[in-house]
């Protein structure tokens, strides 16, 4: 049985403080099953990890919250190439609801990128979710690389860490207005920026 779901586009500078307050619990929920530093950064209101989603793709049932992407356009540089991309993140489905289908909210965003005319949709994930991702290709061109090193700067400056991180994350690249021949060669991705 699907879970009846409504999925509200917004833009970040549209949320009131209790959107911000009820997808902070959201993710602290969600997250917090994976480590309880996984939720940490979603204390208080903080409805963001590291860069702040310019667009929200949030999915609401009779409980609340049921699902959420977040969309950040930017640059990235894939060895010496800076490709626009527009960067998935904030990725979550209440652990009520996994299972029921409502999680593929990347599929739902594809005529937002198209609208937005991103050449790429871009994402990482832990390498245990690979299972998960692989099933989006039911709904279209997606592609998994490994082996790839993703530096981002951390979200706050820190005295007792470097200012960046690398990790060896799987690399989601979904075509939007470009084919995957296009994307750039190499095995190391810098975000120029925080993690969305």
């Amino acid at each position: 049985m699907r879970s009846k779901v409504r999925w509200r586009l917004c833009w970040e500078n549209e949320l009131e403080l209790a959107e911000h307050i009820e997808l902070a619990d959201f993710f602290r929920m969600t997250y917090g099953p994976t480590g309880p530093f996984n939720a940490k950064p979603f204390e208080g209101s903080r409805s963001w990890a590291g860069a702040r989603p310019e667009l929200r793709l949030i999915a609401y049932d009779a409980n609340g919250v049921a699902a959420h992407l977040g969309l950040l356009r930017r640059f990235i540089k894939i060895g010496a190439i800076d490709q626009l991309v527009g960067e998935l993140g904030l990725y979550g489905v209440r652990p009520d609801l996994e299972g029921l289908g409502i999680g593929h909210s990347v599929h739902a965003m594809l005529p937002v990128l198209r609208e937005l005319a991103v050449p790429f949709a871009f994402g990482t994930v832990r390498p245990a979710l690979q299972k998960h991702i692989e099933r989006f290709g039911r709904y279209g061109p997606v592609t998994i690389l490994s082996g790839i090193r993703v530096s981002s700067t951390l979200p706050e400056a820190r005295l007792d860490k470097p200012p960046t991180r690398i990790d060896d994350a799987l690399v989601i690249v979904l075509p939007i207005g470009r084919s995957i021949s296009d994307w750039p060669a190499g095995t190391v991705i810098d975000r120029n920026g925080p993690e969305l």
